[in-house]
C-alpha cells in the first residue's frame, strides 16, 4: 500500500486508508474514519470520528471535518456520520459537522469546491459540482442542489433549500428557498432572472433554455407548467416544487410549507 504520512501526524487505530493517501504535518485522523484513494490532508487538517470519504479529496491546512453538531441538545456519544463523495476541495478553515440524529448523515457530494472558512452544518445535503465562496455558512438541515454557486459571505437559515443551478449573490441572507436555475440577491432577497451564465456553462441552452424561460414566465403569472415540453430541467423543477418546503420560497412563486 502506497502512502505518504508525515511522522508528526496522528492516526487513530480504527482508521481505514486506501491507496496513495498523503497526510501532512500535525494532521489528525480520529477513529471510525475511512479515506478513499488519492486523498490529501494538509498540515494541521483534522478529520474527527465517523467520517466516510471517497477518492481524490483534498483538505487544505486547518480544515476540520466531522465536528460535533452545534446543537445544544446533542449528546457526544451519539453515533452519526459525515459522508463525502469524490474529488472535493476543502480550503483553509473549512468545517463540516456530522448529523445531530442517531445514525443520521450529513452528506456532501462530489466535485465541489469549498473556499476559505466556509461551513456545512449538521444534517445538510450538498449536491455535486457546487461552489461555496469564502465565509459561506449554511445552517442545519439545509439542502443545496447540484452546480450551485454561493457567493462570498452568503448565510442560509436552517431547513432552507437551494435548487440546482442557482446562483446566490454575495452577502445575501436566505431565510426561504431559492428556486432552481435562478439568480437571487438583494435585501430582502429577490429572484431576478435565470442564471444564464451558469446554465450556458452547464450546456443548458438553445431550446432547453427557451423552455426554462417559458416556465418562469408561467410561474410569475401563477400558471402551471403542464403545457411545456418535458425536458430534464422541467421535470426536475416540477419535482422540486411538488416536494414542499419548511420555509416557503423567496419571490414570485409559492412553495407550500410542509
Amino acid at each position: 500500500m502506497t502512502q505518504n504520512i508525515h511522522p508528526t501526524a496522528y492516526i487513530a487505530p480504527n482508521v481505514s486508508l486506501a491507496e496513495n493517501v498523503s497526510i501532512g504535518p500535525f494532521a489528525v485522523i480520529e477513529d471510525h474514519v475511512s479515506l478513499g484513494n488519492n486523498c490529501q490532508l494538509g498540515a494541521h487538517a483534522v478529520i474527527q470520528s465517523y467520517v466516510k470519504m471517497g477518492d481524490g479529496n483534498i483538505l487544505h491546512p486547518h480544515a476540520v471535518l466531522g465536528g460535533l453538531p452545534q446543537d445544544t441538545s446533542f449528546k457526544a456519544e451519539t453515533v452519526s456520520w459525515l459522508e463525502i463523495g469524490d474529488n472535493n476541495v476543502f480550503r483553509e478553515g473549512f468545517t463540516a459537522h456530522r448529523s445531530s440524529v442517531e445514525a443520521g448523515v450529513t452528506r456532501i457530494g462530489s466535485d465541489c469546491f469549498f473556499m476559505n472558512n466556509s461551513h456545512v452544518a449538521h444534517d445538510c445535503k450538498v449536491g455535486n459540482s457546487t461552489i461555496f465562496a469564502n465565509n459561506v455558512a449554511i445552517g442545519g438541515f439545509v439542502e443545496v442542489g447540484d452546480k450551485v454557486f454561493m457567493g462570498g459571505a452568503v448565510v442560509v437559515h436552517q431547513f432552507c433549500r437551494v435548487g440546482s443551478y442557482a446562483i446566490v449573490q454575495g452577502t445575501t441572507g436566505l431565510n426561504k428557498d431559492v428556486i432552481p436555475f435562478m439568480l437571487i440577491g438583494g435585501r430582502p432577497p429577490k429572484h431576478y432572472r435565470l442564471n444564464s451564465v451558469g446554465l450556458r456553462r452547464a450546456g443548458i441552452k438553445g431550446d432547453r433554455y427557451k423552455v426554462l424561460s417559458a416556465a418562469f414566465r408561467l410561474l410569475k403569472n401563477n400558471q402551471d407548467l403542464s403545457g411545456l415540453e418535458q425536458t430534464a430541467e422541467i421535470t426536475y423543477l416540477e419535482q422540486w416544487l411538488a416536494a414542499g418546503s419548511s420555509r416557503g420560497s423567496h419571490g414570485f412563486i409559492t412553495v407550500t410549507p410542509v
